[in-house]
Formats: C-alpha cells, structure tokens, sequence
C-alpha cells in the first residue's frame, strides 16, 4: 500500500476494541451479538467480540452472572494485527506487528519490536529487541536492525518518501533513520547514529 491508501484506510475503519470476556454463570440465557464468538462451557464459558457490542448486553445481565473477568489490549484501535500462524517467520513474544506489514521468509522478530503498517522486513533480516520500524519502511535482505533502532516512518507524514534500506545492511542499537533516507547495500550504521542523510554502499556511518 502507498501512503494514500493507508491513510484512507485509517480514516475509513471503525475504531474496535477487541476483548476476551471470561464468564462464570448462565450464558445460555445471555443473548449475545451474533458478531461475538461464543465458547460455552458447562457454567459459563469465553465470549470474543467488540467491547462496544458486548458492553449493554453483560450490564443488563448481571443476575445471570457469577464472575466476570475482561481480557483487552487496545482501545478504539482502526488496524489490527497481523495474523501470524502462516508467516514463515520467527517472531517472539512481545513484538507487535500489524496489519499490512510484510514479513519475508526467515525474518526474526524479536521481544517489544514494533513495525507498523506497510512495512516490508526482507528474508532472513532480523529485527532486534524494541526496535520501532515505522510505516511502509522497506527493509532488504540479511539485514540485522539493533536493538532499540528507530526507523521513521510516513504515515504522519504523507509526503516524505519512506526509508528504503538494501541488503545486507547493520544498524547498530539506538540508531534513528529518518523519513526519506536511502541505506546502499552492506552499509553499517554505528550504535547510536542519527542518520539525516543517504548512505552509500559500503558506507560506515557515524555521527
């Protein structure tokens, strides 16, 4: 997706707040939405759904429930995350990957790693802990993005070109690309570097 069609996504989506209700009691007498996932257990069971279709109906019922436990981890979100069960990929616990993101085959995600939407990681790039790659940065193959990198993105700023980084490429930890920076090929960007401009192939970047 480019910007522009990003952008129109965000501003056209419903907000969700997706949530996971464990309940104890009489949920055969509950009349969920037919939108929610109901799991029915002996004498209660999960409910899966959005917050605001599920709100009224278990505040109107609280004689038909025992005990009532509320699983969430967004809030009036407009993109969710990515689906992870088919991608060839290794990602850790942790890392928060969205939807339109693409992951190459063998890429590594590790622990608190961001990557927003229209990102593309290459094959057997690694993306290290809490590293923050922003919208539609394009990242190359057998790459090793440090721990604690950020990479700007573009979706809050439309009209910057979005960081593009060849293969082969080593950014140390704590380093920021921004917006619009063009990384050659096998370059290294040193622990901590602020990069404001292109780097050649090659290149040892350091500021």
């Amino acid at each position: 997706m480019n910007t522009e069609e990003i952008l129109n996504l965000l501003k056209n989506s419903s907000k969700k707040t997706p949530v996971k209700v464990y309940l104890q009691g009489k949920i055969n007498q509950i009349p969920f939405s037919e939108n929610c996932i109901v799991l029915k257990a002996e004498n209660g069971g999960i409910i899966i759904g959005d917050w605001e279709e599920l709100k009224d109906t278990i505040h109107s019922h609280p004689f038909l429930i025992e005990k009532l436990f509320i699983e969430s981890d967004r809030r009036n979100s407009t993109i969710g995350l990515l689906e992870l069960f088919h991608q060839d990929a290794r990602i850790e616990p942790g890392a928060i990957i969205r939807e339109g993101v693409t992951l190459e085959k063998n890429t590594v995600i590790m622990m608190g790693a961001i990557i927003n939407i229209g990102a593309t990681i290459g094959e057997e790039t690694l993306i290290d802990m809490n590293a923050v790659i922003g919208g539609r940065a394009n990242i190359g193959k057998k790459c090793h993005v440090g721990a604690g990198v950020v990479i700007k993105g573009v979706i809050s700023s439309p009209h910057a070109q979005p960081v593009q980084i060849e293969d082969e490429v080593i950014i140390g930890p704590n380093a920021v690309i921004m917006e619009g920076i063009h990384i050659g090929r096998g370059a290294v960007i040193v622990a901590g570097s602020i990069v404001t401009r292109n780097v050649v192939a090659g290149e040892i970047f350091s500021s």
